[in-house]
């Protein structure tokens, strides 16, 4: 049944109908009925019908084909009648989908490839009425957060006019008013010169200006791409001076914890030695005298070593850079720590502040033998290797020790962190401020084979 009523089914019983028409026109041709009517008419009415009397089969064709042409657009008007109205249907849906409208729908009336069809499109346009009402949810949802963040966001097209901008960036730029379709380089025209600067730097940037008789530090995040197919620039500007407050008094408190924990370590002890000292001198046993005053010295050197590396952290000197030979270079840092040294050296020179990169080397060595566990300063578990990566000189420090966790890897960068009961967590900070300082970058990894490997990237001489 389902067979029958498919297109297929329905073309094929027209054709046979076709067919079958053909056979009976031809059959009333040239055998009955027409013969014998003009038999009849010729002997009793007197009446000579060319052609028919002998069935002349020309004239029987051209009958048949007369007749046949009325028969043969009957039965195409009634095949392609609902092929017609289903084209001028979807022809209207398309339209309607093209200017956004989803509602269009067809009715349901066929049970044939054409019935299938329909349905097959309405639940198209179903799916799309759902989904289009799924965004416009989706970016009611995503407007009402971005105009209630306190980011400013402003987003202007290929003309600078201001095509979007949220409520921060109407208190910050237009005194709560509207901004859209403003050109925004005339809205920066009366504003401080460091928000104009870093706007048309077109880069993110980090950046103070004077409001309200204070000063306020912003970061501007700058992206450009294509909306609809036209550029787009969207700029986003963060007050960052809460944070960075919070930044520095969290910093500080972390300073004047480390430093109080080694002053009470170093003051204590000799404060206690002060007064057995004393109590030695008064009772006359001054063979004592030396040993405490050696070890008050002591405590007092390390004291001084402490504090002295904080000072030299916060009074970092401006590095001096030169051209540095690498076998002198390699033979005076031999002098103060053991390594092996991997490869071959680079055939141009570095470039750096020699003085600063081999303090920089002498504490990442020192800390690679003490992760390593080597009391004597061993120089097989510790390699350094140089190699020139593109216009850059890289230094590689590694060891055989534990290695890091993620935790410890993401923080071992961080100035007064550290993982050792005496330490001072300095030596990791200063080496990433002397990188940096440069112009390079500093890197920590755990070693696929075991243990630790520190990476400096150093900018070479310009060629």
């Amino acid at each position: 049944m389902r067979r029958l009523n498919s297109l297929e089914g329905r073309l094929t019983g027209l054709l046979a109908l076709a067919g079958l028409c053909g056979v009976l026109l031809h059959a009333g041709m040239t055998e009955w009925p027409l013969p014998q009517l003009a038999a009849w008419a010729h002997s009793e009415l007197k009446l000579d019908l060319p052609g028919l009397h002998g069935t002349d089969i020309y004239i029987v064709l051209l009958a048949c084909l007369l007749l046949m042409l009325p028969l043969a657009w009957w039965l195409a008007h009634g095949v392609m009648g609902p092929l017609k109205r289903l084209l001028r249907a979807l022809e209207g849906a398309v339209a309607s989908y093209r200017d956004g409208d989803f509602s269009f729908s067809i009715a349901v009336r066929r049970r044939d490839e054409l019935g299938e069809l329909i349905r097959m499109h309405n639940a198209l346009g179903q799916t799309l009425r759902e989904q289009r009402q799924n965004l416009a949810q989706r970016e009611l949802l995503l407007d009402t957060v971005v105009q209630n963040t306190p980011v400013a966001l402003v987003l202007t097209d290929a003309g600078g006019h201001v095509a979007y901008a949220n409520i921060a960036a109407r208190h910050l730029f237009n005194e709560g008013r509207s901004l859209n379709g403003l050109d925004f380089g005339s809205l920066l025209a009366g504003s401080p010169e460091a928000l104009r600067l870093a706007v048309a730097g077109q880069e993110d940037a980090l950046f103070t200006v004077d409001m309200d008789g204070s000063e306020e530090t912003f970061h501007l995040s700058q992206r450009a791409f294509r909306l609809q197919g036209r550029p787009h620039r969207l700029q986003l500007f963060r007050r960052m001076t809460r944070e960075l407050s919070r930044q520095e008094v969290a910093a500080w408190k972390r300073v004047i914890r480390v430093v109080s924990h080694e002053l009470n370590n170093s003051l204590a002890p000799i404060s206690s030695l002060a007064h057995s000292g004393a109590e030695l001198a008064r009772r006359g046993q001054t063979e004592r005298l030396p040993g405490v005053f050696a070890t008050i010295g002591e405590r007092a050197r390390h004291l001084h070593g402490f504090i002295d590396g904080y000072a030299r952290f916060a009074k970092l000197p401006a590095p001096r850079v030169a051209p540095v030979e690498w076998p002198a270079f390699l033979d005076g840092l031999a002098l103060h720590c053991r390594f092996r040294l991997v490869g071959k050296l680079p055939e141009r020179p570095g470039w750096f502040d020699p003085a600063q990169i081999e303090q920089v080397l002498i504490n990442l060595v020192k800390n690679a033998h003490e992760a390593s566990g080597e009391e004597g300063g061993g120089e097989d578990d510790v390699t350094l290797a140089l190699a020139v990566v593109n216009r850059e000189l890289r230094v590689e420090v590694a060891d055989r020790g534990p290695g890091m966790s993620q935790n410890v890897l993401a923080q071992a960068l961080l100035p007064f962190y550290s993982t050792k009961r005496s330490g001072t967590g300095l030596g990791l900070a200063l080496a990433r401020e002397i990188t940096e300082a440069h112009g390079g970058r500093i890197a920590l990894a755990n070693r696929a084979e075991g243990g630790l490997k520190v990476t400096l990237m150093l900018p070479l001489e310009p060629a």
